[in-house]
């Protein structure tokens, strides 16, 4: 029985646990969308966004101490000190007004190989940055990643006119002669 066992194990030791937490997160700030399994991003998703809450009350709280307190915890928590310059001088900012809710999930299907069900993490209201003919947003690279994983499908073409097939004839020499194919 599993009375009173909180949190997620994803079959790793405490140790682990951490530095997948910690390393998750930081690439999440990073880079602002990650993929990664379903259960990774249900178990960082949200302490990421706890992250930037404590970040955003510190910069509004009239005690300046608060803010170094904070500052010192998320760099006890995250692996790069410009990652905390980040989560204060660009997310907690951008997400001021924001009451929660700084990130969504995607679902891309699933993974091959193991199956392990793929989803894409990313923060909410970040910048877009598209070319003219790529698709943007989390709408293309879903669409590009779900390719990827599913093997995409394969255009078959008809052979050029005059050229041999498998069974060595050629593709009009068939219908020309009057023999029927089946």
């Amino acid at each position: 029985m599993r009375h009173r066992v909180a949190g997620k194990h994803l079959g790793r030791n405490v140790g682990q646990r951490n530095a997948l937490r910690r390393t998750m997160i930081t690439q999440l700030f990073q880079h602002e969308r990650i993929t990664t399994t379903r259960a990774k991003a249900e178990a960082i998703r949200g302490a990421a966004e706890h992250m930037i809450t404590q970040a955003k009350r510190s910069l509004v709280h009239e005690d300046p101490q608060r803010a170094i307190h904070v500052r010192r915890l998320l760099h006890g928590r995250l692996d790069d000190p410009a990652i905390v310059k980040k989560v204060f001088d660009v997310l907690a900012p951008r997400y001021a007004e924001r009451p929660g809710g700084y990130t969504r999930i995607y679902k891309l299907g699933p993974r091959k190989g193991d199956a392990a069900e793929m989803v894409i993490l990313e923060l909410v209201d970040r910048v877009q940055e598209g070319e003219g003919g790529q698709p943007t947003g989390v709408a293309g690279a879903a669409r590009n990643l779900i390719g990827r994983v599913r093997g995409g499908r394969r255009r078959r073409t008809s052979p050029a006119p005059g050229t041999t097939t498998s069974a060595g004839s050629s593709a009009e020499s068939g219908t020309e002669s009057g023999t029927a194919q089946s």
